[in-house]
C-alpha cells in the first residue's frame, strides 16, 4: 500500500512540475501587421530593382520592439520612412508608417516579353526574433487601390502571409549553441504580368523586316548575284544589331530566353540564305540556268513558312509558360 501512495505522489508531483514548466515557457508576443500599397513605379528591368509606396501599420503591446528604430525590410536597397505616428492610448501601441523602398528582386527572363514576375515585400524585426515575437495579418479591407494600373502590366494577385526566416547564423551571440536563428517575418507577394503586344511588335519588328530583306534575294534577277549578296549580308547585321539593342534593356542571364531563340532562329535562316544564294551562282556558273530559277522558286516559300512556323511555337510555347 505504501509503495502504490508513493507512487501516485510522485505521479502528482510530475504533473504539476510540467505544468509549471509550461506555465514559464516563453511565450511570444503578437505584432498584427497590416498593408496598403499606393504606388509601384520606376520598375528597373536592367538593374532589377523597383520602389515601392505603401501604408505599413502594426499593433503589440511590448514597447520594446520599437519598430520605428528596429524595422528590417531585408530587400531593400534603400528605406524612406516619409510619416510615421504613434498611438499608445488604448494601452498597446499603434504604429502607422508611409513608406517608400527602392526593392530589389531577380526578374525571370525566360520568356520575355511574355513573362510574369513576382514583387516581395516583407519586414522583421532587427533586434527580436522569433521566440519572442510572431507576425499576425491584419486581412481586414484591400490591401492596395483596385482602381491603381502599373503601367505596361496587369496585377494578376496579391498574397500577404506571415512567415518565419531561417538565417544559419548565430549572428555573434554565445548564447546560441547552434548556428541556427529564426526571425518571424510579415510578406507580401505580388504577381504581375506583362502587356507584351506591344512591347514585342516593338523590339522585334526590325528583326523581322531584315528577314524579309533577305528573302527578297530569290526575286532578284538570277544575274544581280552582288546585289543579292549585298542584301542578305545586310540584313544579317541589322538582326546582329537588333539582339544588342534588346539585349541590352535586360539583365544578364545565363538560361537560353526567348529572345535568344527568335534571334538565333533568324541568324540561322539569314545564313541559309545566303548559302542557297551562293548555290544558285553554282548552277549558273555550271550553265544550269533553269535549275537555279526553280531552285530559287522552291527555296524562297520554303525559308518563309519553316521560319514563320518556328517563330509562332516559340512565341506560343512562351506566352503558355508564362
Amino acid at each position: 500500500m505504501k509503495k502504490v501512495l508513493f507512487f501516485l505522489v510522485l505521479l502528482v508531483s510530475s504533473v504539476v512540475n510540467s505544468q509549471r514548466a509550461f506555465a514559464d515557457a516563453e511565450v511570444p508576443d503578437t505584432v498584427k501587421a497590416g498593408i496598403y500599397i499606393t504606388s509601384i513605379h520606376d520598375i528597373d528591368f536592367k538593374q532589377r530593382e523597383y520602389t515601392l509606396s505603401a501604408w505599413l501599420w502594426l499593433r503589440y503591446k511590448n514597447k520594446e520592439f520599437d519598430f520605428l528604430q528596429n524595422l528590417e525590410i531585408p530587400q531593400a536597397k534603400s528605406v524612406t520612412k516619409s510619416f510615421s505616428t504613434v498611438d499608445t492610448s488604448e494601452g498597446d501601441v499603434y504604429l502607422l508608417m508611409k513608406l517608400d523602398c527602392v526593392m530589389k528582386d531577380s526578374w525571370k527572363i525566360t520568356n520575355f516579353p511574355f513573362d510574369r514576375q513576382k514583387l516581395r515585400f516583407s519586414i522583421e524585426n532587427s533586434q527580436f526574433d522569433s521566440k519572442a515575437l510572431v507576425f499576425v495579418v491584419d486581412t481586414l479591407g484591400k490591401h492596395f487601390d483596385p482602381r491603381y494600373t502599373l503601367r505596361g502590366w496587369d496585377i494578376d494577385s496579391l498574397r500577404i502571409t506571415a512567415g518565419t526566416k531561417k538565417y544559419e547564423t548565430a549572428f555573434g551571440d554565445k548564447s546560441i549553441s547552434t548556428p541556427h536563428t529564426e526571425y518571424s517575418n510579415f510578406k507580401v507577394v505580388m504577381q504581375i504580368k506583362r502587356d507584351a503586344a506591344g512591347l514585342f511588335w516593338k523590339m522585334f519588328l526590325g528583326m523581322y523586316v531584315a528577314f524579309l530583306i533577305a528573302c527578297m534575294c530569290f526575286y532578284i534577277h538570277i544575274g544581280s548575284f552582288d546585289s543579292r549578296f549585298s542584301l542578305s549580308v545586310g540584313a544579317l547585321f541589322a538582326v546582329v544589331g537588333n539582339k544588342y539593342i534588346v539585349d541590352s534593356a535586360l539583365p544578364e542571364s545565363s538560361t537560353f530566353t526567348l529572345v535568344d531563340a527568335l534571334h538565333g532562329t533568324t541568324l540561322v535562316f539569314i545564313l541559309g540564305i545566303i548559302i542557297s544564294n551562293t548555290f544558285s551562282l553554282y548552277l549558273v556558273r555550271k550553265d544550269k540556268t533553269v535549275s537555279a530559277k526553280r531552285f530559287d522558286r522552291i527555296a524562297a516559300p520554303l525559308f518563309i513558312l519553316l521560319y514563320l512556323a518556328l517563330n509562332i511555337y516559340f512565341i506560343v510555347n512562351a506566352a503558355n509558360k508564362a
